[in-house]
């Protein structure tokens, strides 16, 4: 009884031994528990991608900012972050 094998080889056994609304309740009570769990590991993943972006916007404040303290012109910036002249404008702004 101590193989792996063999303790599954029961456990199926004792499954398959159950009666039918028995094997429903367990089959239903399995379903549950898969589906919360792919419930949390979405709400997991969603948050560490929220995470990640929130991290990268933070990082790219930090370079405009320092471009701007550099004294690079905003049509420079625009070019190589990819921002609008707007949110470039609001860093100059918060610098100043």
């Amino acid at each position: 009884m101590e193989t792996p094998g063999l303790k599954k080889a029961m456990t199926t056994l004792e499954f398959l031994s159950q009666d039918k609304e028995a094997r429903m309740l367990y089959e239903m009570r399995k379903k549950a528990l898969l589906d919360e769990q792919s419930a949390l590991d979405y709400v997991k993943s969603r948050g560490k991608e929220e995470g990640r972006q929130e991290g990268k916007a933070e990082r790219d404040k930090e370079i405009v900012a320092s471009m701007l303290q550099e004294g690079l012109s905003v049509s420079v910036i625009l070019r190589i972050t990819g921002l609008s002249e707007a949110e470039i404008e609001a860093l100059n702004k918060q610098l100043h």
